[in-house]
């Protein structure tokens, strides 16, 4: 069975920091491409972050650009989120999710974020 389990959110002040993970089962993680989201309600969800299988190339989202970094522990199977110098529009539920192919892909449940002072 496949499970990914985001942990890590909650409430912060604008300028804090919080760093999210996301500890996958299930899967064969070194061969996954990780990749973090993140939704508002109404909107859709938005690529924040990822990071490629061997290579661990990573690309973010212009909004995120040098306060965001993404890592894996392959050894752990967990990806990671550090996020610093928050902002009270980064306030959204964040949701990790695996990456193989077009068919073979999985989410977690989302672990909310709240950047309010």
């Amino acid at each position: 069975q496949v499970q990914l389990v985001e942990s890590g959110g909650g409430l912060v002040q604008p300028g804090g920091s919080l760093r999210l993970s996301c500890v996958t089962s299930g899967i064969y993680f070194d061969l996954y491409t990780m990749r973090w989201y993140r939704q508002t309600p109404g909107t859709e969800r938005d690529l924040v972050a990822g990071i490629t299988d061997t290579t661990e190339r990573t690309t973010y989202a212009d909004s995120v650009k040098g306060r965001f970094t993404i890592s894996r522990d392959n050894v752990k199977k967990t990806v990671y989120l550090h996020m610093n110098n928050l902002k009270p529009e980064d306030t959204a539920m964040y949701y990790c999710h695996a990456y193989l192919s077009q068919n073979t892909d999985y989410w977690g449940q989302g672990t909310q974020v709240t950047v309010s002072s």
